[in-house]
């Protein structure tokens, strides 16, 4: 790919398009170890040698992330009042990352961060349904009668009737009354776990989601902690692009 040197550099965080076209003016840019004075200059990002007071600036098109994120942090680009899950990432050479969906602020869990729009619209396109997997505490015991009700999908107030979920009960709490479960929904609609279990008269706990298609949250990241993904895994998202 061949794109402006001053959008190359910009692109990776050297300094904003204007500080970039100083710092290749005043001939402190080399491209293959030869300076080059014109902002407007062609680099072939696969292939040319970018070098910034002797210090090599690698081009990243695409930036993939794995985050576990905390509750308290809102997913969106920037907040005036929030910390937000872009905040969090603190080694992207990229100035265009996003998270891919949401998680309430009050939910954990497995977020993906990028900057590929190609590869997000897919993932969140209703036209994939590509699944998500949440750890939940709830409130009450959960029968199999509710497990069926998911399962069948779940009238759930007159804006949403949710696609059948899998819904799995690992323990009871009879002392302080909550229920350990594991949720799959297809969808990603507004508050819908919280809302799913309001309609059966329960009520979310605590909600971390667990995989996202078929990516599971590494478990050794602790909560607010990061990492790239691996070449792996984003070949794990892109396969889940795939309509089933």
């Amino acid at each position: 790919m061949f794109i402006r040197l001053d959008k190359y550099l910009a692109d990776m965080q050297v300094g904003t398009r204007s500080e970039v076209k100083e710092l290749i003016r005043k001939k402190r840019v080399t491209v293959n170890d030869n300076i080059v004075t014109k902002p407007e200059s062609k680099i072939n990002t696969d292939g040319d040698s970018v070098n910034v007071d002797g210090n090599a600036v690698g081009y990243h098109e695409y930036e993939y992330f794995m985050l576990n994120k905390p509750a308290g942090v809102v997913s969106a680009t920037d907040d005036n009042t929030c910390t937000t899950v872009i905040d969090l990432i603190k080694t992207n050479n990229r100035k265009d990352l996003f998270p891919v969906g949401r998680l309430d602020k009050d939910t954990e869990g497995l977020l993906i961060i990028t900057n590929d729009g190609a590869m997000a619209h897919d993932l969140l396109s209703p036209k994939k349904h590509v699944d998500k997997t949440y750890y939940a505490k709830v409130k009450g015991k959960i029968s199999d009668m509710e497990v069926k009700q998911f399962a069948d999908g779940l009238f759930v107030d007159e804006e949403l009737t949710a696609l059948p979920a899998i819904l799995k009960v690992l323990s009871y709490n009879s002392d302080k009354d909550y229920s350990e479960i594991h949720v799959t929904i297809h969808e990603g609609k507004f508050h819908q776990v919280k809302r799913m279990f309001t309609a059966i008269g329960s009520e979310v706990l605590f909600l971390k989601r667990i995989t996202f298609g078929a990516l599971p949250l590494d478990e050794s990241l602790k909560t607010g902690e990061y990492r790239a993904l691996t070449k792996k895994e984003i070949s794990i998202l892109q396969r889940n692009q795939i309509k089933r």
